[in-house]
């Protein structure tokens, strides 16, 4: 390809949603149009590095959902219905028979189309539909700290009780942690970051709320790839091949050297983009 990726110029665009909240996204790249859809914690800027890979052969339309970035806030009454009601928005705004989504953004997209006929091809990234309970032990800790004014401590709450760290990580005393964090978190990610713990906490009770809701996703007709990373827990895996095995049109497919955060890792995003880019076009 000739034309240099890195220096695509970056269009942003804004929608209202039903309830009016003003949904903003980023627009690169020429081509079908293809909505990516981030995950938790995350704001577009975390997925500029795939959406350049992908806008190889697509107009991608990266979209900061609500309560980030440029989009408006989550709003008292919250739920998955309204992060549909967004995505639908983006949708008839850009025409987009395409979708990509990583974690609670997969969640959302699975949720659209499993009640609207929008995208042709979907790929998500270990895509936030719970196989098993979610945990929720250390949400009312987690609140109580970020009431607080404390967000390392919120943070560390939600790390070690959130099932997503690794093991060794959940028996570590929190004062270490928390140095440790000090140290680790203070660039441009965690400044993005920091900001969206609130809508952490809210997103995760609307995960938990989703359980015991598996098989209504066979409503899903679109061909779906399933992408999950090799370095992701073996039971979150075997998780996602019972969701793959739930999807009526779904291909299960590992990127190799990619946790939980594959696509919104600037290292990995290269090898999300290979196995999704073949499958959308």
């Amino acid at each position: 390809m000739s034309r240099n990726i890195d220096t695509l110029p970056l269009r942003p665009r804004t929608v209202q949603s039903a309830d009016g909240t003003p949904i903003g996204y980023q627009t690169l790249g020429t081509g079908p149009d293809l909505i990516v859809l981030g995950g938790n914690l995350k704001t577009s800027a975390d997925y500029l590095p795939l959406a350049r890979l992908l806008a190889r052969s697509f107009t991608v339309h990266v979209v900061d959902r609500r309560g980030r970035g440029a989009s408006g806030p989550q709003g008292p009454d919250y739920s998955l219905a309204k992060e549909v009601e967004d995505l639908c928005a983006v949708q008839a705004d850009t025409g987009a028979r395409l979708a990509f989504g990583h974690s609670y953004g997969g969640l959302v997209v699975l949720e659209t189309a499993r009640s609207f006929p929008l995208f042709d091809r979907i790929a998500v990234y270990e895509p936030g539909v719970p196989c098993s309970p979610v945990p929720t032990g250390w949400m009312a800790p987690f609140r109580e700290r970020l009431a607080a004014g404390d967000d390392y401590g919120a943070f560390i709450h939600f790390i070690q009780g959130s099932g997503g760290a690794p093991d060794f990580m959940t028996k570590l005393p929190h004062w270490y942690l928390r140095m440790v964090f000090r140290v680790a978190f203070r660039g441009p990610a965690w400044q993005r970051m920091r900001p969206l713990l609130g809508a952490c906490l809210a997103e995760h009770e609307q995960l938990a709320a989703q359980h015991g809701r598996l098989p209504e996703f066979a409503d899903v007709t679109a061909p779906v790839l399933l992408l999950v990373g090799r370095r992701s827990k073996p039971l979150h895996q075997e998780e996602f091949a019972t969701l793959a095995g739930t999807l009526p049109n779904a291909v299960l497919q590992a990127v190799d050297g990619a946790n939980h955060m594959g696509p919104s890792e600037r290292k990995t995003a290269p090898a999300v983009a290979e196995r999704a880019l073949p499958f959308l076009l």
